[in-house]
């Protein structure tokens, strides 16, 4: 690994608010795309079952809109495919738009072949939807570490020019824990960016709070301290992330499934817009791009 890129860009400051400008990120995908139920949901049934992410991403480009926010919404080629108008006014709203794969299989079930034929057919794909380029990829569930490292060389080699597919955590279905916790480069003589969600640093350990589970689970002034702390302490920009569906919690539910799935997937889905409209108050908001590679 190289060594962290502490000061990726200046970032514009006005003279009334010179916080830093955290990257705001949401992953594009539906109830019954996510890995907690990936062994209780077939995907051949996926286009036989009710589908919500139309709805869900319309009501979370209006939170948005209500307080003047733009990010990077991280798309599943998937509901590229079926909802191309929904990734359109995405885009036209002055959002980024990246990819998040074609089908949500974790990189670490794909060959290097499989990856590399996945990532260009999404990029294509995205790209040939909104008419611009597409630089940026989240891998699904965070499933790029050290053993599969070699990702970041494919994705640079395809045209993207960063990753947000790490987390420096962990966790019993991902994580990287020996990654920096900041934005690095990755590739020697290369400018293109890993950027990990985002942890904080407690007795010389690693936690998360960049957003997902956690955040519905932990008590919002827990994560309103610690993030500010990443911006006032390391003077960093948080990465945070959320999906669609943990602001419905008229999702339908998946009984059959393991009480810890549950547990992760339904817990405080009634509360998730209240908090996220809490953090956009109280901190300031960017694309990715915007953040991390404006200037360069």
């Amino acid at each position: 690994m190289k060594e962290t890129v502490s000061q990726i860009t200046n970032h514009d400051q006005s003279l009334e608010d010179d916080r830093i400008i955290n990257a705001m990120t949401v992953d594009v995908e539906d109830y019954f795309h996510v890995g907690a139920f990936e062994h209780d949901i077939s995907r051949d049934d996926w286009d036989d079952l009710p589908c919500r992410v139309e709805q869900n991403t319309k009501r979370t480009l209006e939170l948005f809109d209500r307080y003047d926010i733009k990010g990077t919404f991280f798309i599943l080629g998937w509901v590229c495919q079926r909802y191309p108008a929904l990734i359109r006014e995405i885009h036209q709203k002055g959002h980024e738009v990246a990819s998040h794969s074609i089908g949500h299989h974790r990189v670490t079930d794909l060959s290097r072949e499989e990856f590399i034929d996945d990532i260009n057919r999404s990029k294509k794909l995205l790209e040939d939807t909104i008419g611009a380029a597409v630089i940026g990829y989240r891998a699904p569930s965070f499933s790029i570490g050290e053993k599969n490292i070699w990702a970041l060389e494919c994705l640079k080699e395809a045209g993207y020019l960063y990753s947000s597919s790490i987390y420096p955590i962990r966790h019993d279905h991902y994580g990287m824990p020996s990654a920096p916790r900041f934005a690095f480069k990755p590739i020697e003589n290369s400018e293109f960016l890993e950027m990990p969600v985002t942890t904080f640093e407690f007795l010389n350990k690693k936690f998360p709070c960049g957003g997902g589970g956690y955040f519905r689970l932990l008590p919002y002034s827990l994560s309103k301290l610690v993030m500010k702390r990443v911006n006032e302490k390391d003077s960093e920009s948080c990465i945070f992330y959320f999906h669609p569906w943990e602001i419905d919690p008229e999702q339908p539910r998946q009984e059959n499934a393991s009480l810890k799935s549950k547990f992760r997937h339904y817990t405080n889905l009634d509360v998730m817009e209240k908090k996220i409209e809490k953090l956009l108050i109280d901190f300031r908001w960017g694309r990715m791009d915007d953040v991390y590679l404006k200037g360069k």
